[in-house]
């Protein structure tokens, strides 16, 4: 990717991550050295933003262009969602928006459009109250998701649909977890007091702080030493959930990055065998660094957890967690691009790898032992649907109902919704063999 101004670099990044070239994550990694460091911060809000709002933006959009821009102009039309996003949600003046908006087309190698893009920016401006009425009409518009996702939110929560479809379009909270295993979360706060970054404690997970204010991790007192971490809430409760204690023998089936991983060790003192296991190997390094920071000793292997023949030495498990891959729908705030890579034919091709891990992982568990199942996504057919047919076919595994205050019940395990000043979406179910 060659160097760019800020906002063209931006359109181009959104018109690849539109033609499913990638995620936000890995396309903004590619810029390297291409922006300046103190540009980033800036970049990645625009990108996120523009993601976040993509449906309500290009609602507007439609409204200001008399006819649509052709397929290869593709960078042209996310230049124009940008300009509507910073003129709409940030602080920037409106002037410097609207000319370095119009100064990226040609660095995009479209100088022909500058009277388009200064005409489309300049409406907008005169008339953003009505545009946006009118844009509002459309349930795709207004709550700022596919017209699929919407569906089906609503149908799964009838009474939560407008809270969670609300959340994910908040940003989200910085939550840190506490290496409880060197450090009290009392100790920590005091550690986060003396610096003068304002935090409280979480009330789910008793290693949770959450910041008042995200900040970079190399300001967190303790961070390079491992007395802390970067971790949601929601993950945070693994731990307890899958009744840990030392001498047991445990496998993190799909475990890239390695928070969890990680919790898991440091809740158990290392006095564990946790093997970790993850397709990407990319994404391992990851959970290496991790391990490598925090002080902690598991055996990593690249593999497929679904086909045990390629790591499985026969051993069974006293625990085993699955946390599968899913849909992301709980953790939207977070990665706002899932709106736009995500399609509704993904879920069938998502539940079919969620029941083969479940049917596969089940095999390696010791009679008695438990497996925690578990997902970001706030679907039901990803969730409690396949726990439902799980037990239906397995006469050996038991349902264990989860004991707590937190979350909603369900007919099989228990669902964190995305809370707005706190947890991401969550789902639980603990199930025992026989």
């Amino acid at each position: 990717m060659k160097s760019l101004p800020l906002r063209a670099h931006a359109a181009v990044i959104l018109s690849k991550l539109l033609s499913q070239e990638g995620s936000l994550a890995t396309l903004s990694s590619k810029t390297g050295d291409l922006i300046n460091p103190q540009e980033s911060a800036l970049l990645q809000e625009i990108c996120f933003g523009t993601c976040r709002w993509y449906f309500q933006l290009n609602a507007i959009l439609r409204q200001l262009i008399t006819k649509p821009l052709k397929e290869k102009d593709a960078d042209l039309h996310c230049l124009l969602l940008i300009g509507i996003y910073q003129l709409h949600y940030l602080r920037v003046p409106d002037y410097a928006v609207v000319n370095e908006t119009v100064a990226a087309t040609q660095a995009l190698g479209k100088q022909w459009a500058k009277g388009l893009v200064n005409a489309v920016l300049r409406n907008f401006l005169r008339d953003d109250e009505t545009l946006l009425q009118r844009a509002n009409a459309s349930q795709e518009s207004r709550y700022a998701h596919p017209l699929w996702l919407i569906k089906r939110i609503r149908a799964a929560w009838p009474e939560h649909w407008e809270a969670v479809l609300a959340a994910n379009n908040q940003h989200p909270p910085m939550t840190l977890r506490v290496n409880c295993s060197r450090i009290s979360r009392a100790d920590y706060l005091r550690d986060l007091e003396h610096v003068a970054v304002a935090a409280h404690a979480g009330s789910l997970a008793a290693s949770s702080i959450y910041l008042e204010k995200p900040c970079p991790v190399d300001s967190l007192p303790g961070f390079r030493e491992g007395l802390v971490s970067v971790q949601d809430e929601a993950s945070q409760l693994i731990p307890q959930l899958l009744a840990l204690e030392p001498g047991l023998s445990i496998l993190d089936a799909c475990a890239a990055p390695g928070g969890k991983t990680c919790h898991i060790l440091e809740s158990v003192r290392s006095q564990a065998r946790v093997l970790a296991i993850d397709n990407d190997a990319r994404r391992l390094e990851r959970l290496h660094q991790n391990l490598a920071r925090l002080q902690l000793s598991a055996e990593v292997i690249v593999a497929d957890a679904g086909v045990m023949q390629y790591w499985w030495d026969g051993e069974p498990f006293d625990r085993i967690l699955l946390d599968a891959p899913c849909s992301a729908t709980g953790i939207i705030r977070r990665h706002p691009d899932i709106k736009l890579l995500r399609r509704e034919t993904d879920l069938e091709k998502l539940r079919q790898i969620q029941t083969q891990l479940l049917n596969s992982l089940w095999t390696c568990l010791k009679p008695g032992g438990l497996l925690l199942y578990s997902t970001c996504s706030v679907l039901p057919e990803e969730n409690s649907d396949i726990v439902d047919t799980f037990l239906a076919h397995q006469p050996d595994a038991q349902h264990e109902g989860i004991q707590a205050d937190w979350g909603v019940e369900c007919a099989r395990g228990r669902q964190l919704l995305p809370n707005p000043d706190g947890n991401d979406g969550f789902y639980f179910a603990i199930l025992r063999k026989c």
